[in-house]
């Protein structure tokens, strides 16, 4: 049975249980709009849906399995009807020098950041194209702009989501679907903790470039300048806006970061035009 919710916006955010997902997730509600949250674990459903009976529900999903994905957007489609914001939160950090991480590890990391979004992404525009409106929110970093040693692979993975959103945002802007690439500096959730994987092979001649930043971001976790409720606050402000960004810069030190790069990118530029202009026929 389908549900009338035609005065809420509807958002459906993936992995909520921790971190900026659930800060989202809890101001959306808080706003009185609906939340379609995603959980891999069937108790932390169950728990949620118990507590939120009537402004959110969750679904058991792991953006790196397929059927759960299908599953997740059949139920949205049965009870909802339609969604208004999605937001690709879900994902993991890893690590270690490019020499260092395994393929595996390699693979695992792409099919959360990268696969994972993009599956996601593309169960949701069907509804998007329908609607002709909706809001795609693709949370990346400002690591998803300028790499740093000891963290290429989880760089890798973001360039690769924001490449794919860069082009798709180009595609649906005509059919009236927004999207907003969200580049999140440092913030103080369990994103350099428990949850943060390193690579499992170490090699001594990268001890003081990919070595030195598995001991910044340990010293990091706990006193990071990120408050991902703020954060949560200045995605919805953008989820509200006529004329949202295609990038969203989150934090003083990602202002820095993408900054550099940015100035980086025009000093070789600049620096290299006559070679790079005698290259044509």
């Amino acid at each position: 049975m389908m549900m009338d919710n035609s005065k809420q916006k509807i958002w459906f955010i993936t992995g909520i249980s921790s971190g900026l997902g659930k800060a989202l997730a809890e101001a959306v509600i808080e706003s009185g709009d609906m939340v379609i949250g995603t959980l891999r674990n069937t108790i932390e459903v169950d728990v949620f849906n118990n507590k939120h009976r009537e402004e959110a529900f969750s679904v058991l999903m792991d953006v790196t399995n397929t059927a759960e994905i299908e599953k997740a957007f059949q139920v949205v489609k049965e009870k909802y009807g339609r969604i208004d914001v999605l937001v690709n939160n879900a994902g993991v950090g890893l690590a270690g020098a490019i020499e260092e991480t395994s393929l595996t590890e390699t693979r695992a990391m792409f099919e959360a950041n990268f696969f994972g979004a993009l599956q996601v992404t593309q169960a949701a525009l069907p509804f998007f194209r329908q609607q002709r409106s909706g809001h795609i929110i693709q949370i990346s970093s400002h690591g998803g702009v300028k790499a740093m040693a000891g963290f290429g692979i989880y760089n890798a993975s973001k360039f690769a989501l924001e490449g794919f959103s860069e082009a798709l945002a180009a595609e649906v802007a005509p059919l009236g679907i927004k999207l907003t690439i969200v580049e999140p500096g440092p913030f103080r959730t369990n994103f350099a903790g428990d949850s943060f994987r390193q690579a499992e092979k170490t090699i001594e001649d990268y001890h003081a470039t990919a070595g030195a930043f598995r001991e910044r971001i340990k010293q990091a976790n706990g006193k990071q300048e990120g408050d991902p409720y703020k954060a949560a606050r200045a995605i919805m402000q953008i989820a509200g806006s006529e004329n949202p960004p295609l990038r969203l810069p989150l934090g003083k030190t990602a202002i820095a970061t993408i900054t550099a790069k940015l100035a980086s990118i025009q000093k070789d530029v600049d620096t290299f035009r006559e070679v790079a202009e005698q290259a044509i026929f």
